[in-house]
């Protein structure tokens, strides 16, 4: 019984210090990394590009004529673009930061550490989930909600089956 009792005490340290000294550095995303589609034709164009071509430039990349309206709005949406962009490529401006987290990982798809906070800890993995404060905290919320979901789910599904196994005998 001791050396049983030992094992789960030493696990349990063990793996509570091996998650508590990971960190995770988030790259600065740049204006002049990111990437974006242009035209039908598949080409390619960088943020700080983007904010600094001319209209002409613009037609010809894209292989189309912009009409009145629509060069008001590339205009007024580029003089914004370069807004938010600094001299030497950093985003400074919380939407395009938002924007380009697409493309270094940033908050979508599955979260395997939310849900397995919801589904393992129920709803003191969502109380986790919500203390928890980094770029990440949305999704991590609401994965560990589907995993709290998806434990109840599986919890009465588990005590339907043990109470309709026991009463046939």
């Amino acid at each position: 019984m001791r050396k049983i009792l030992l094992l789960i005490v030493s696990t349990a340290i063990i793996s509570v210090s091996f998650g508590a000294a990971t960190t995770v550095v988030k790259p600065t995303p740049n204006a002049n990394e990111i990437f974006l589609p242009v035209g039908k034709t598949g080409q390619k164009i960088s943020l700080m590009e983007l904010s600094r071509i001319s209209m002409k430039d613009f037609e010809t990349l894209t292989n189309r004529k912009l009409k009145f309206f629509d060069r008001l709005a590339f205009k007024s949406a580029q003089k914004k673009l370069r807004k938010g962009i600094s001299a030497d490529g950093t985003i400074k401006k919380q939407k395009l930061k938002k924007f380009s987290n697409r493309f270094y990982g940033g908050e979508t798809g599955f979260h395997a550490g939310g849900f397995f906070l919801g589904f393992l800890l129920g709803i003191t993995g969502v109380l986790i989930a919500y203390v928890i404060n980094d770029d990440y905290k949305r999704n991590r919320v609401k994965w560990a909600w589907f995993g709290f979901g998806l434990g109840v789910i599986a919890s009465i599904i588990l005590i339907i089956a043990i109470l309709n196994s026991s009463s046939l005998y």
